[in-house]
């Protein structure tokens, strides 16, 4: 089992970034590749990035592409979204999720594939 805790949401202004945090605890933290997603007011969740379990292989959806960076540390069991040039819809409650299945580049990106989530931090992007 796995637990995920997020940190560092917050407000900022358009063009401004943020870095936010996810704590894993439990074993095995490496085993589990991660993702980040988000859920802005009254629409869907969506993803956002993903990073393969110990070789740092990333992927995004477009609209975060050249913006956003995700990595961890197996080390330290965390992981981390770097937001640049933020943008007013970019605000959102942003989640990060664990999961325990290796898959092919570019196919984690569905919600029922990741097994463990946290609580979510808010950005809130000011235009």
């Amino acid at each position: 089992q796995v637990q995920l805790v997020e940190s560092g949401g917050g407000l900022v202004q358009a063009g401004g970034s943020l870095r936010l945090s996810c704590a894993a605890s439990g074993r095995s933290f490496s085993n589990y590749a991660m993702g980040w997603f988000r859920q802005a007011p009254g629409k869907e969740r969506e993803f956002v990035a993903r990073i393969s379990r110990t070789d740092a292989i990333t992927y995004y959806t477009d609209s975060v592409k050249g913006r956003f960076t995700v990595s961890r540390d197996n080390v330290k069991n965390m992981v981390y979204l770097q937001m640049n040039s933020l943008k007013p819809e970019d605000t959102a409650v942003y989640y990060c999720a664990a999961d325990n299945v290796q898959r092919v580049w570019g196919t984690g990106n569905r919600q029922t594939q990741y097994r463990y989530w946290g609580q979510g931090t808010q950005v809130t992007v000011s235009s």
